[in-house]
């Protein structure tokens, strides 16, 4: 089955193939580091990383772009607002964003780039539309003239046709169907950080940074723009503005889009005290890996309700499959083959490819792999699994984690190491054959308290992490 993925801009699924060199050249919405990234915003970013995944297992190289905004409206007011360089106020939020994404194991793109260091690339992209006819001055600030683009609107397939003309917006974010010539380069205030690269003291505006960075690194014509749905309009439909009216050709071929993050059926807030950091919930208690599971776990383009309960879920979910892995690597099955087991081990890892290049139905792709293990477990309780069964089961499971990535524990740096874990049930199991069970107790106790359980079985001592 070919990969297919839903493109916003023709409201169709398509089969998608690289433009040219069997590369995807890609470009995601990165952060805008003003503050600690929430859980909406990992949402997307975990999309991202899923959509790396299955480009990758469909033999695809990947050229793969994202931003890092370090210089809009709200980084320059809470810089200020704490009397430091922008420079200063976006480390430490760029930093806490890398080590987050590194916590859900989200693989880096092969450029990740900063506004700030493309400011004369915008500068110079600012004339050349200018020399188009594209823009105006007002103000010492300059404007792209919606009406020199007549196609604007076709991403977010609103009608635009009765816009006012001259009707200015200065802010980088502004109402879904609001449509004004928007600031391409900001006049500098009194007090604001900007630079000067010949359009005068200023600034860039937010759009124009992420269409200059895409066209620098990946050409004129992209493969995949991706972005949370909140980002359609807007966003990305001045993206395609600028970039189509500077190069005369399509801005990109694909354009795919994540929806929505609720939190226990509302809109995330602050005021309702239902905003989630990632760091929130690790200081909560709940691991990387359920977090992740959980963002995945919903097929991208459906709105996903973020609750507790779920989290909850998430983690006896990845318990289960660690458990039936365990129970794989170390139980003492009957010699042999049985072909319907071989047959149903097919059966699943077809199913959970065909899913996912169903524009990466990964709700599909997660039934198909419990379904598995639902029957292998019981046909392993009848007695009619073999040993040389376990390798094509395992192979479902390698399938279903080289996307998922939650079955290896996330090791905290003062965690026990494995070889010490060893060590102690060794220690522990000739404390039970010398009948010392007051030592062997306290060892036991001492691994729990290090997070470490163990499980007595007729094959031996199995042990995991909590």
């Amino acid at each position: 089955m070919p990969l297919r993925f839903f493109n916003t801009l023709t409201l169709a699924t398509e089969e998608f193939t690289p433009q040219r060199d069997n590369t995807v050249r890609m470009y995601t919405c990165g952060p805008t580091v003003y503050d600690f990234a929430h859980i909406g915003n990992f949402r997307t970013f975990t999309f991202y990383d899923l959509l790396r995944r299955v480009l990758k297992r469909r033999g695809f190289k990947l050229d793969h772009v994202m931003n890092i905004t370090d210089v809009e409206d709200k980084i320059i007011r809470n810089a200020m607002a704490h009397s430091q360089s922008i420079g200063e106020y976006t480390e430490t939020y760029t930093r806490a964003f890398l080590e987050d994404s590194d916590a859900l194991r989200l693989g880096r793109p092969e450029h990740m780039v900063r506004a700030t260091d493309h400011i004369k690339e915008m500068a110079e992209a600012i004339d050349g539309l200018t020399s188009k006819g594209c823009t105006y001055e007002k103000d010492g600030s300059i404007y792209f003239r919606i009406s020199t683009f007549p196609e604007y609107g076709k991403l977010s397939h609103n009608d635009f046709t009765g816009i006012r003309a001259g009707a200015r917006v200065d802010v980088d974010t502004y109402d879904k169907t609001d449509a004004r010539d928007f600031a391409l380069w900001k006049a500098a205030k009194e007090g604001e950080p900007s630079w000067d690269e010949g359009a005068g003291p200023g600034r860039p505006g937010w759009h124009i940074e992420c269409s200059v960075m895409a066209i620098k690194y990946l050409g004129e014509t992209l493969d995949i723009h991706a972005g949370g749905v909140d980002l359609t309009f807007p966003h990305h439909e001045n993206e395609i503005a600028q970039a189509e009216a500077l190069t005369g050709k399509p801005f990109s071929r694909f354009w795919l889009h994540s929806e929505f993050l609720m939190v226990e059926g509302q809109k995330m807030s602050k005021s309702l005290g239902n905003y989630y950091t990632l760091r929130d919930l690790f200081a909560q208690g709940y691991s990387p890996e359920c977090v992740r599971y959980l963002l995945a776990s919903v097929p991208y383009r459906k709105a996903l309700n973020f609750t507790i309960e779920g989290l909850k879920s998430a983690a006896t979910a990845i318990e289960r499959l660690r458990n039936y892995k365990l129970r794989l690597e170390t139980a003492k099955f009957p010699s042999g083959s049985n072909d319907e087991m071989q047959a149903r081990a097919a059966r699943a890892s077809a199913a959970f490819e065909d899913s996912l290049d169903d524009d990466m139905n990964t709700a599909q792709a997660l039934a198909a792999v419990f379904e598995f293990v639902r029957d292998t477990n019981t046909a392993m309780d009848a007695g009619e699994f073999r040993d040389a069964d376990a390798a094509s089961a395992l192979d479902v499971l390698e399938r279903f984690d080289s996307l998922f990535d939650v079955l290896r524990p996330s090791i905290k740096s003062d965690a026990i190491a494995d070889a010490e874990v060893e060590a102690l049930i060794a220690e522990r199991t000739r404390a039970k054959k010398s009948r010392d069970f007051q030592r062997a107790d306290r060892i036991r106790q001492e691994l729990l308290e290090r997070e470490i359980v163990l499980e007595d079985t007729k094959d031996g001592v199995r042990w995991k992490r909590k």
